[in-house]
């Protein structure tokens, strides 16, 4: 760790989801960064660290992609950014075009953003003026799941289940209707009854494909999912699908609502969109909710909401080659292939140990909990701290142990990270 650039980083960050007055206690161990290379992150000193978590979920093919460099390289000469309020962009169309043949949305338009966040925010608004605009009255309500994770404004707050330090803001989020989180094998049959005895008043429902991944990597099977999506239909309800972690191939297909065989109302994507390169998502409408808003101009049909960096030029244009990339390169087989890899290297080598209590793995998605005796002991962050000790950095999430690699991570390198992780538990949890 390279102290000086450490209290530098201190003396003027201020680090999300971070104590800041323990940000640089030996047990933290931050990571600054100077460059990367492949799939690993080097900092100043020179030690190298497999990015074990994909840069929070984000990187998809690893750092300094020959292909993904050079689309920015050439944007930069063509132009960096200008508005989409109004006016457009030829990159930003090209990529929508792209993407509207890959994902699961009936006649779908794109609505860019930021962040993941953004676009669940989106999403709910768009949801609610749907309503407002075909004149039906009192669809003000959202359901949904307990151990949900939407992001931090506070209408994803909303319909998140809180947690993570951020109860403070209760009387900032909106009520919901809340059926029970995945670990609970009624929570899609609850969440049935609630959107049949409530539907007069729901204007959608918002869930997590297959992988409640700030919960601890929760897992529900594609048919409770494509159970939820035909009651939403029958009783008319929008259903919003947040596949902002779940989506680019994170779970073996290119968005897992496909494994459930589900076209939601309203799609939200970020993280892996451009690969881990710059900040970008969008809340994908289907035909049927865009129309809702069509009207004359100035009318109250229009949607008023819209960023200053909606659809960046620089992220469409990574976002396009991305998008390709993955096609070119077969990234869906790698991660089906190394996903059964890491299944099996984590049967062998982590789930039998004592401190572990259950390993939870949807594709390249894993929560490896663990079962300290008592509370209070941190074994999450300790482990993850020991981890990175290694040269392999890993996130927890309480005492679940967050591992989710590149997608293109290879075999020697799965290797490496189980390895380490075993390490790191025995280390700190003990025999």
């Amino acid at each position: 760790m390279d102290d000086a650039w450490v209290k530098r980083d201190r003396d003027v960050v201020w680090h999300g989801f971070t104590q800041m007055s323990t940000y640089a206690s030996s047990e933290s161990a931050p990571v600054v960064v100077e460059r990367a290379e492949g799939h690993e992150l080097i900092d100043g000193d020179g030690n190298r660290y497999l990015d074990a978590i994909s840069s929070l979920w984000v990187n998809t093919m690893g750092h300094r992609v020959p292909e993904l460099d050079q689309a920015i390289r050439d944007q930069l000469d063509l132009v960096a950014h200008s508005t989409m309020l109004g006016n457009g962009n030829r990159v930003v169309v090209e990529l929508a075009e792209a993407l509207a043949e890959v994902v699961p949305v009936d006649g779908p338009h794109f609505l860019f953003c930021s962040d993941g966040a953004s676009a669940v925010e989106q999403a709910l608004k768009i949801a609610f003026q749907f309503w407002t605009n075909r004149g039906v009255a009192g669809r003000a309500k959202y359901l949904a799941f307990g151990g949900a994770y939407h992001g931090d404004t506070i209408g994803a707050l909303s319909v998140g289940a809180g947690g993570f330090g951020t109860d403070v803001f209760d009387p900032l989020r909106f009520p919901v209707l809340r059926a029970p989180g995945f670990s609970d094998p009624e929570c899609f049959t609850r969440a049935a009854a609630l959107i049949a005895q409530h539907a007069g008043t729901l204007a959608a429902v918002v869930v997590e494909p297959l992988v409640q991944g700030a919960a601890g990597m929760v897992l529900a099977e594609p048919e409770q999912v494509h159970a939820l999506a035909a009651t939403c239909r029958a009783h008319d309800v929008l259903l919003i699908v947040d596949e902002v972690a779940t989506g680019f191939g994170r779970t073996g297909t290119l968005f897992a609502s496909e494994q459930c065989d589900v076209r939601p109302d309203l799609l939200c994507i970020g993280k892996g969109i451009t690969g881990g390169y710059l900040p970008m998502a969008a809340t994908v409408a289907s035909q049927r909710v865009f129309d809702a808003f069509l009207g004359a101009d100035l009318s109250e049909k229009t949607l008023y909401h819209g960023h200053s960096y909606s659809g960046n030029a620089l992220a469409a244009a990574v976002a396009l080659r991305h998008l390709r990339l993955l096609d070119e390169r077969d990234v869906l087989a790698n991660v089906r292939e190394r996903a059964a890899e890491l299944a099996t290297l984590l049967t062998r080598d982590v789930a039998g140990l004592p401190a572990v209590g259950e390993i939870r793995q949807r594709g390249l998605m894993v929560g490896v909990e663990l079962a300290p005796p008592v509370d209070g002991l941190r074994w999450g962050r300790r482990v993850c701290a020991a981890a990175v000790a290694r040269g392999v950095l890993l996130r927890p999430l309480g005492d679940v142990v967050v591992v989710m690699p590149p997608l293109t991570i290879t075999s020697p390198e799965l290797e490496r990270i189980t390895t380490v992780l075993r390490a790191a538990i025995d280390e700190v949890c003990g025999p």
